[in-house]
């Protein structure tokens, strides 16, 4: 056996054991929320030692981390595909609308860990750029339809996409906030109805101009 096929051995386990204790972080995440993911926890769940956690993630911080990087990719892939969509760009926003409520619906707590991030500089930052790219997607879609004539020329494509995102977001988190007056998942879907006919109502004009 050459140098070269081991030292190839040796990195597929390195990353095996390093996709191992994300996946470990992960499940603690999605079945007790963000303050289970402890080194502690996640060594016993990945099966390894702590100095192991360490050694191919990092401390608590950068397990968060890899676990918000992969809750990102999983948010970009529900949206994204949304706005890839054919069709108006009022059908591609309420397809994108509901992309989001899909995954927050899905995957609850990774849902949470983008919207409400760990106090980590580098989580935050990464989430503000998941954030940054929604807001542009919307904005555009947001443009388009005002040239098309399909949405009031006086919208702020941008004023209004950070204030759809902002109040999306702030409905479905009634979904997990801790409160005395929790919120069913009917009650819910009829709020996120409402704001849709809300928004279609407020942005959308009656027609678009004849040609």
């Amino acid at each position: 056996m050459t140098e070269a096929v081991r030292a190839g051995r040796r990195e597929r386990r390195t990353e095996a054991a390093r996709l191992g204790i994300i996946d470990a972080a992960e499940q603690l995440l999605t079945e007790r929320g963000s303050h289970s993911v402890t080194l502690e926890a996640v060594a016993e769940r990945a099966d390894v030692a702590v100095q192991t956690i360490y050694n191919r993630v990092g401390g608590r911080s950068a397990l968060l981390l890899a676990v918000t990087q992969r809750a990102l990719e999983e948010n970009r892939a529900y949206v994204d595909a949304a706005y890839a969509l054919p069709g108006t760009p009022e059908e591609r926003m309420r397809a994108a609308l509901r992309a989001y409520v899909q995954f927050a619906t899905e995957k609850p707590h990774q849902f949470r860990i983008v919207t409400n991030p760990p106090d980590d500089p580098d989580v935050v930052a990464q989430v503000d750029d998941l954030i940054a790219a929604h807001m542009t997607n919307l904005a555009a879609a947001l443009r388009e339809a005002i040239t098309a004539g399909t949405v009031a020329p006086d919208l702020d494509p941008d004023i209004a996409a950070t204030a759809l995102w902002a109040m999306s977001s702030g409905i479905l988190s009634l979904g997990w906030r801790a409160t005395g007056h929790p919120v069913t998942t009917d009650h819910l879907t009829k709020m996120l109805e409402f704001f849709e006919t809300l928004v279609t109502r407020g942005v959308i004009t009656a027609s678009p101009p004849v040609e």
